[in-house]
């Protein structure tokens, strides 16, 4: 049985679309298959996408909480409005009957829109922070050079269908338990054209499309996380008979990076220092996406301790000047051997120590201070 997308996704039934947007990027990240090799990962991640394509379109997700996932689904399944449902669901049951009057299969010899794709592509921690151009490659269908998307061999021409006589459909009667019905079918020699191809083309075997694979430049705008989608009009397949290409979708997924983490428009990070530095603070150099950058510790700073590095984050995605912040937190190394000189300092100062903070020796005095 199905699970419920809301469920999928861990949403309540009214989240907003931020909230199904965060949910998403956060469980794509989680199951994505170039990051999770356990089983059952794989078909996680495709459950999760699923339940993002149709959640995430208002009108997708309208018709899931009417009718469930056969009114949702990304797959396309006809809206069945209020008062025309029986009639539909009826027609759907017998296989396409209808009695007289009643609204008959559509001939499809117009213009065809072609099928929109999906291409999945990774990008690098600092890629999607900054932006840029990728080369990728795509196969997707084109109208035949050839045959100009006739489907027909030059110097001939598709001919009148002589199953349907150009109609695109049979019919037959059929006696049912209800009446009589006629049942009206697409015209299977012409798959509902209207028209036959005596001599198909050579390049394309009477399709009208080739499959080609081809490069294109794609522009990732600064801010991109995973989940992104970029929308690239008219690089899907072909239309045919006229009808326009396709849509070409690519799904952003961002790698993991060994030192820096992303939480929203944040960058995350952590550094160590010396207890010395704690205690008397100083200035050094960190690595941040820009780059080595100044920070300065603070006299006195505890383990733990969040200092910020402003404007070192990710740009918002569609407004690149105004970006998060790095937040650096602090670990300090405490080290389990010190020389002689630096012991002798160290217990010069735990004399002048009272109460509490004097007992236990040197590891006492130090849990002292990085445990306030």
């Amino acid at each position: 049985m199905a699970r419920d997308y809301y469920e999928i996704l861990g949403i309540s039934r009214d989240a907003d679309q931020e909230e199904i947007k965060q949910a998403y990027r956060r469980l794509a990240r989680k199951y994505h298959p170039d990051v999770n090799k356990e089983d059952g990962a794989a078909e996680r991640f495709k459950e999760i996408n699923q339940a993002n394509e149709v959640l995430s379109e208002p009108e997708k997700r309208s018709r899931y909480d009417r009718f469930g996932e056969t009114g949702g689904s990304a797959a396309g399944y006809q809206d069945v409005g209020d008062m025309g449902g029986f009639a539909d669901i009826f027609e759907s049951f017998f296989g396409g009957f209808s009695g007289s009057g009643a609204q008959q299969t559509r001939r499809r010899s117009g213009p065809v829109r072609g099928d929109d794709l999906r291409f999945d592509q990774k990008l690098e921690f600092r890629e999607a922070i900054f932006g840029g151009e990728k080369q990728i490659r795509i196969s997707h269908l084109e109208t035949c050079n050839t045959c100009a998307g006739s489907g027909a061999k030059p110097g001939t021409k598709p001919k009148t269908c002589t199953t349907c006589a150009g109609s695109g459909q049979v019919r037959r009667a059929t006696r049912t338990p209800f009446g009589s019905f006629t049942q009206v079918g697409t015209c299977p020699t012409c798959n509902g054209t209207g028209q036959m191809i005596e001599e198909k083309c050579d390049t394309c075997g009477g399709n009208g499309l080739n499959q080609v694979t081809k490069k294109l430049k794609i522009t990732v705008p600064p801010g991109v996380d995973s989940g992104t989608r970029l929308r690239v009009t008219g690089e899907g397949d072909a239309g045919q008979k006229g009808g326009p290409s396709g849509d070409l979708y690519v799904y952003l997924f961002v790698q993991t990076d060994q030192e820096f983490e992303r939480e929203g428009i944040n960058i995350t990070s952590q550094i160590k220092i010396s207890y010395l530095q704690a205690i008397l603070g100083d200035k050094i150099n960190v690595n941040t996406v820009d780059g080595k950058k100044p920070l300065t510790i603070p006299t006195g700073t505890q383990s733990e301790t969040v200092l910020t590095l402003e404007g070192l984050g990710v740009p918002k995605l569609g407004n690149p000047v105004a970006r998060g912040d790095h937040l650096i937190t602090i670990k300090i190394d405490i080290p389990t051997k010190i020389s002689g000189e630096d012991r002798e300092v160290l217990e010069k100062m735990l004399d002048k120590l009272k109460g509490n903070a004097g007992k236990g020796g040197l590891e006492g005095f130090l849990g002292g201070i990085f445990n306030r």
